[in-house]
């Protein structure tokens, strides 16, 4: 068996509450960022005003890979690659902070230095945490406290900046377009024009940390409940199976090609029948503490 690599426990990344549901195998969590289409990344928007306190969060797509090691398996350490416009906030930040000028050696860090611009200084890019979380069941149980979910959740913690190099952002435009659909890069007009380049961007997120939490089996009630058999004979309790399903493909209509690709087949057929496996497992992966 190949070797097995997990992201080390640090303070922001140690799954404290039900930690035995916490996995930080890179493999694990690496393949739930894969696999979602919608991240949701969150950053520190640096300002200072009153009219804008909060953190942002943003619905991203991203995928995990390297280009510097194209061949890396999904088990290896890899950087997560998220695609958006231009002038969003959060590449206006990204791109503020790798025009940031570091502050002279030595000299002590301002009490009014946020975390953008203390990572900013150091050259590491902007501190970004994303979040990637799938829904596998419902757990219905006797009791409303003791209702769950079968689910499966990832985060990564780590500095975004900018990819500007144009190789390895055609790397990464082709990367996140294939994490959509399977090989459609290959299948549609490529590579992207001046004006298409241009106004795309993507960061590069290096990863610090990362860790997962999964949730399967069935129904787990208090004792109190389940020995009660005026609860028990009156309430249905068991487990839903919740699956993403993708639908038939529907040819626009424009489009001059009839038949549906085999590439866009396989990928529909295979990824519907991989979601519904997982979670009809899962209803019996084991019993559960709600």
């Amino acid at each position: 068996m190949g070797r097995t690599l997990t992201y080390p426990k640090l303070p922001f990344n140690t799954v404290n509450r039900h930690n035995d549901r916490a996995t930080y195998d890179l493999r694990t969590i690496h393949s739930i960022i894969n696999t979602t289409q919608v991240l949701h990344v969150s950053f520190n928007t640096g300002s200072t005003n009153n009219d804008s306190p909060f953190p942002a969060i943003l619905p991203m797509i991203g995928a995990m890979g390297s280009f510097e090691y194209p061949s890396a398996d999904i088990n290896e350490p890899m950087d997560c690659y998220l695609h958006g416009y231009v002038s969003s906030r959060v590449m206006n930040l990204a791109r503020a902070a790798s025009a940031s000028t570091p502050p002279p050696a030595g000299s002590p860090a301002g009490t009014a230095e946020t975390a953008t611009e203390t990572a900013a200084d150091k050259g590491l890019g902007i501190p970004v945490c994303i979040a990637a979380s799938k829904l596998d069941g419902l757990i219905l149980s006797l009791t409303p406290n003791s209702h769950s979910y079968n689910y499966r959740s990832a985060i990564l913690h780590g500095h975004a900046s900018l990819v500007t190099d144009p190789a390895e952002k055609l790397y990464a435009m082709r990367l996140v377009t294939d994490s959509v659909v399977t090989g459609r890069w290959a299948a549609t007009r490529v590579p992207p024009d001046g004006a298409e380049m241009a106004s795309t961007a993507v960061l590069r997120v290096r990863v610090v940390g990362g860790s997962g939490k999964i949730r399967d089996g069935g129904v787990s009630d208090e004792r109190k409940d389940s020995a009660d058999e005026s609860v028990t004979g009156r309430v249905w309790t068991g487990v839903v199976p919740v699956w993403e399903t993708f639908g038939e493909p529907v040819r626009d209509g424009d489009g001059r090609v009839d038949e549906v690709p085999g590439y866009l087949r396989e990928f529909v057929e295979g990824r519907n029948a991989e979601n519904r496996a997982y979670a009809e497992g899962a209803v019996y992966g084991s019993k559960e503490d709600h």
